[in-house]
């Protein structure tokens, strides 16, 4: 049965066009752990939280400052990662899960 991923902002309804609903698809199957990345052409921002660090969020490019100080105000304690300054990377274009190779080359928060 097919089904499509349906992505909304956490602060507002909006939902993003057809690119950056692709790349954040190919987002949704990687295994990041406390990180930031960005969404391209749109400039969404996903935060990849998993286990103490909450849940999966998204914000549309209007809201990236309203969900790093969520996520500083509510998990900022727990760790150094929801402290992460821009610019934040973006994920290789490919589907699957993060390889040593790739966490090593773009540094920490990956869970591999």
């Amino acid at each position: 049965m097919p089904v499509k991923l349906v992505f909304r902002c956490q602060f507002c309804v909006a939902s993003p066009d057809g690119q950056t609903q692709a790349e954040l698809e190919r987002q949704a199957s990687d295994a990041f752990f406390g990180m930031y990345v960005d969404a391209h052409p749109s400039r969404w921002l996903t935060w990849h939280g998993r286990g103490l660090l909450g849940p999966t969020r998204r914000a549309c490019p209007d809201h990236r400052g309203e969900l790093t100080a969520y996520l500083r105000h509510h998990y900022g304690t727990i760790g150094s990662h929801p402290w992460k300054m821009g610019p934040y990377p973006r994920p290789p274009q490919r589907a699957g899960t993060v390889n040593a190779a790739t966490a090593a080359r773009l540094g920490s928060g990956f869970a591999i």
